[in-house]
């Protein structure tokens, strides 16, 4: 006999796409990955899948290596860049790695051809997956130097038809300033594209933000680390920040 519904296991949400950072994988850790750190993301996106929704994710790579970075330091911009796709490719394969101990279906979608560790990226193919309610991470980024995951993000979310990129950030939304450094920080419940881009809020970068406006894609900034975050604010509860009209 199935369990009755509670607003905790209903959604509106047919398809997201979960964006997070390669700095959420370190855990309290400088640099790299930790385990235990990406077992509880796993855990958060499983609770979210066994809601019904179909999940799609883009991990950036700043835990192992940053284009931008790179490129300060010297090296060639187009170099970096590349170099910090294939860190959102380790990332992604540790992701699925430990999505798949939760037995979910899971597929690394890759935007620069690697055959041997994930599928080259298809539209079409990527859409049956989301639909066979596999688990589809977008790795590499665009393919392209000089755009970032964030770019990456709003792009896949929109051939992927989600409904709205939820950012899973440190924080649990959007501020007027950086609340870890400033006591009066004020959070925005809802903020609209524009204000995003004029006042600098830092929520994605310009580029990421200009293509969720144009296409009217909803941006829902919250904490991944409160535990049930994710799942919670899904079924409307939690405390996050809209980013729309």
């Amino acid at each position: 006999m199935s369990s009755p519904e509670t607003a905790e296991n209903k959604t509106t949400f047919k398809r997201v796409m979960l964006k997070i950072s390669g700095e959420a994988l370190m855990g309290d850790q400088g640099f790299g990955l930790h385990p235990p750190t990406v077992e509880r993301i796993a855990a958060e996106v499983k609770s979210v899948h066994d809601m019904g929704v179909e999940i799609c994710m883009v991990i950036g790579g700043g835990n192992i290596f940053r284009g931008l970075q790179g490129s300060a330091q010297g090296m060639e911009r187009t170099t970096a860049d590349y170099m910090g796709m294939l860190a959102t490719v380790m990332n992604a394969l540790a992701m699925q790695s430990s999505l798949e101990a939760h037995g979910i279906h899971t597929r690394v979608i890759s935007a620069i051809t690697m055959n041997e560790v994930a599928e080259p990226y298809i539209r079409r193919r990527a859409v049956r997956h989301l639909e066979k309610k596999r688990v589809c991470i977008f790795a590499a980024g665009t393919g392209n130097p000089y755009f970032t995951t964030d770019t990456a993000s709003a792009l896949r979310a929109n051939e992927m038809a989600c409904e709205a990129i939820f950012m899973g950030k440190q924080v649990d939304g959007v501020y007027d300033k950086d609340p870890k450094k400033h006591d009066d920080a004020v959070r925005y419940d809802n903020v609209s594209y524009d204000d995003v881009l004029q006042k600098r809020l830092g929520v994605m970068d310009a580029s990421a933000i200009a293509l969720a406006r144009d296409n009217n894609l909803p941006i829902i900034v919250f904490s991944l680390d409160e535990p049930g975050g994710f799942r919670g604010i899904l079924a409307g509860k939690g405390t996050y920040t809209t980013v729309g009209d």
